[in-house]
């Protein structure tokens, strides 16, 4: 057992200042509410605290594919009209809509999960915490759901390079489909997904039958839900699926996708969880003692998603947050009662026990095929991510200075981070 973990959190506080439009779900602007109920229960001061660096183009082409990357990047909401065949390729509309600073948006996203990744890798923290990623529905040459860029496959990629078996692990109200799809054939990622399935459900796969292929087949995981799943059916069964995962998989690093939309109350889910339900399956993979990637991901009710993301912050942390939501910026969001904890919700639960009981035989007959750790030839470990230099030359003149340029010149004072945990100076040892 571990002493104390040693924790890194990443966070830009640009990343909550974006808006995807008017009557769109997704509001970034939850990130920056995590955070400050993270600083006003004072937790920053028990983690490493960092600025990601902004994933280069190059970086986010090691999956996704050039040409992508490369539309993403000079699309603008004022020449979004010019390209209408490139947008219907590229899957951007109505759900994955273009807006001000959407590149920027996804390099700092992405960055945060390949810093963490970087960070695990040189074992300089044992957890690494980026709630601002986990935007697990992306694919290789298409936005979908809400999801640019698929920073949880970017990093999985990079601690591929010192981990034989990485194991993902998705509590998302949706199925984790682009990590799903990016790994299907191969034994080096083992996925599983706990997520509501049926009923014309996004993104409609996920069946206990999608199991990988080739090299991965048995590989893939899903345990399709029904609606109304409460914490005690959705927790019994995480557990006993995930201990038996371990043990058969024997992962070198564990990824944990904490879409807080199973939360009860969430705009577009449908599941009864509790904070405290959703967080148990946190502290139950907490516990397995394996560098440990988190992400955020979905979740629609902002405010219950900043609840949910501080507390298991905390859980991570073994730090038991009061009840009681300290005075913060964001204060007048958590009216009228200023509790920190949602109960379960009201849904009936379809989930029959005779359901989640042959949902579970399923999933334990097939883990019953794998070999004990597939063996695995480790090449020489490649370099982490090589960077291109900055050449100040070819930057245009009249692009505005962005913030992060300005971030080198000057300290921010409006992140709150305190002495020897604000490391946004001190990167060398990425």
């Amino acid at each position: 057992m571990r002493s104390k973990d040693r924790i890194s959190y990443f966070y830009d506080g640009d990343v909550g200042n974006v808006y995807f439009g008017p009557n769109h779900p997704m509001k970034p602007h939850r990130l920056c509410m995590t955070h400050h109920l993270v600083l006003a229960y004072q937790l920053h001061k028990k983690m490493e605290i960092y600025r990601p660096h902004k994933a280069y183009p190059v970086e986010l082409a090691q999956f996704h594919s050039a040409d992508y990357v490369e539309f993403l990047h000079r699309i603008t909401p004022s020449t979004e009209h010019l390209f209408p065949n490139e947008l219907a390729k590229y899957n951007l509309g109505e759900d994955c809509p273009v807006f001000e600073n959407l590149f920027e948006f996804c390099q700092i996203y992405a960055g945060g999960t390949i810093d963490a990744a970087h960070r695990l890798n040189n074992e300089l923290c044992d957890i690494a915490i980026n709630w601002a990623g986990g935007l697990h529905h992306a694919k290789k040459c298409e936005a979908s759901g809400f999801c640019y860029i698929n920073d949880l496959v970017l990093g999985i990629l990079e601690l591929l390079k010192h981990h034989a078996r990485v194991l993902y692990i998705d509590i998302d109200v949706h199925h984790g489909d682009g990590v799903e799809e990016a790994f299907y054939f191969t034994n080096r990622v083992m996925t599983v997904s706990f997520h509501k399935y049926g009923d014309m459900f996004f993104p409609g796969t996920g069946d206990v039958k999608e199991i990988g292929e080739r090299e991965g087949k048995f590989y893939a995981i899903n345990v399709p839900l029904k609606d109304g799943i409460d914490d005690n059916s959705f927790t019994r069964l995480f557990k006993t699926i995930i201990s038996k995962v371990v043990e058969t998989y024997l992962p070198g690093a564990i990824v944990l996708q904490c879409g807080a939309d199973s939360l009860a109350g969430d705009r577009l889910g449908c599941f009864n969880l509790s904070i405290d339900g959703h967080a148990e399956c946190v502290r139950f993979v907490k516990k397995f003692n394996l560098p440990l990637l988190i992400t955020g991901g979905g979740g629609y009710t902002k405010e219950n998603v900043a609840r949910c993301w501080a507390f298991e912050t905390g859980v991570l942390l073994d730090t038991e947050l009061p009840n009681e939501i300290p005075e913060n910026d964001y204060i007048k969001f958590f009216e009228p009662d200023y509790s920190l904890k949602i109960p379960g919700g009201h849904i009936e639960n379809l989930n029959s026990k005779s359901y989640l009981g042959t949902i579970k035989m399923n999933v334990l007959e097939n883990l019953r095929y794998i070999q004990h750790a597939p063996g695995v030839q480790m090449q020489e470990v490649p370099p982490d991510f090589y960077l291109p230099d900055f050449d100040e030359d070819e930057q245009n003149p009249d692009e505005r200075m962005d913030q992060h340029t300005q971030d080198k010149q000057i300290q921010r004072d409006d992140e709150y981070y305190d002495g020897d945990n604000d490391n946004d100076h001190n990167m060398e040892d990425m």
